[in-house]
């Protein structure tokens, strides 16, 4: 393939996220300048444009690891953290490099990016891939990337591409008066790209997006779990903590009960998902081969029964095709019934709450976790103490 191909390919991957969402101009171009292809070799290089995740390393268990993230949340995570000409900018989670490459072209040569990640073969690997791509203002790092890097601080910006369970104290330390920091924050599941700016005596959010990353690992990693329950397709069970479930899998496999939820569409799951975990100790998520492609949906699971968000009359293990237009509840195993029938009371109450979501979220992370703090969902972090609102609606 040619170097006018790949031009192509990127031009095609921007006009389709374009499609679905505002993409800056700088943040754009960067996106059509760096070759993707490259910080993935072992995949075809026009499936290396595809707006999907790349997983390059799982672990024992079968558990994705470290992956190229999805085009569009990058874009979206790059554009929330604002970055300038001539900035230093701290990257929490090298990965394969590629979203590294993307800093290096918004700072330009004279701006400098540090990317930190804790295994030494991904370490190497996405040096290798940055030299390839002729950017030599990124310095990558083997090391924990909770500890950031003290010796390039301070830094006017802060990504973790990561999925975090608070603002790590070293990160907001390191950050320069008027810094700003972007990070996956897992809250009680669901996850949001939260984009922060000192406010006082706390950090408050400026913007908030959807995502989904994999999560911390090492002595800074949160409770949640991840289970996996089939490799090829993945199909994987993700839950706010750890806890006790049953075969899922056999549950998964049998012929659902529905109760229709009104109105919903595939959306509003991100929203739901979050109003769903501030409110109910049994939500999870189902994410892999759903269908007829790979997504996610919510549910509620409880032993060997859980439910789920799905199309009218489909089987998302199985991968059958919808028979109605709108969605449903869909209960599986023992007890599926009364999940589903609970899971659809959820999104009912949702509704009439307003449909609130990530457009009305706000987070402040106070640097205490004992801290007094004021209304809306308290969670109490090791370090620091989260409070949630939806403001108004």
């Amino acid at each position: 393939m040619s170097a006018m191909d790949f031009a192509e390919h990127r031009q095609a991957m921007v006009e389709l996220l374009r499609q679905g969402q505002e993409i800056s101009d700088p943040v754009a171009d960067a996106l059509l300048a760096v070759p993707r292809h490259l910080f993935v070799p072992d995949v075809a290089p026009e499936d290396a444009y595809r707006d999907e995740p790349i997983v390059v390393k799982r672990d024992d268990a079968g558990r994705p690891i470290s992956s190229s993230s999805q085009p569009a949340i990058m874009a979206a995570m790059v554009d929330q953290l604002g970055v300038e000409p001539g900035q230093r900018v701290l990257e929490i989670g090298t990965g394969t490099g590629y979203n590294a490459a993307l800093l290096a072209r918004l700072v330009g040569p004279s701006g400098r990016v540090v990317s930190v990640d804790l295994d030494e073969d991904l370490v190497e690997r996405a040096g290798r891939h940055l030299s390839e791509a002729g950017l030599s203002q990124v310095e990558v790092v083997c090391g924990d990337g909770a500890e950031g890097h003290a010796a390039r601080a301070p830094y006017d910006r802060v990504i973790a591409t990561v999925g975090v369970w608070e603002p790590a104290p070293a990160w907001l330390t390191q950050l320069s008066p008027g810094g700003r920091l972007v990070m996956p924050l897992d809250l009680l599941g669901p996850q949001a790209s939260v984009a922060m700016e000192r406010d006082g005596d706390h950090w408050a959010s400026r913007s908030v997006v959807p995502c989904g990353f994999m999560r911390m690992r090492g002595p800074f990693a949160g409770p949640e779990e991840v289970v996996v329950l089939r490799r090829d397709p993945d199909l994987m069970l993700s839950l706010p903590e750890r806890r006790e479930i049953g075969d899922v899998l056999a549950a998964l496999d049998s012929v659902p009960v529905e109760v229709a939820v009104e109105g919903m569409e595939p959306r509003h799951a991100a929203s739901a998902m979050l109003w769903l975990a501030l409110h109910e100790p049994r939500a999870c998520a189902l994410s892999g081969k759903l269908g007829r492609g790979y997504g996610m949906s919510i549910g509620l699971v409880d032993g060997d029964g859980i439910a789920l968000l799905g199309p009218e009359g489909s089987h998302l293990a199985r991968g059958q095709d919808p028979s109605g237009r709108g969605l449903a509840a869909q209960g599986h195993g023992t007890g599926g019934a009364e999940l589903a029938a609970a899971l659809a009371g959820h999104l009912r109450a949702w509704d009439e709450a307003g449909r609130p979501g990530m457009d009305t979220l706000h987070v402040k992370a106070y640097p205490d976790p004992d801290v007094a703090a004021g209304e809306g969902t308290v969670m109490r972090r090791r370090h620091t103490t989260l409070v949630v609102d939806f403001g108004a609606l």
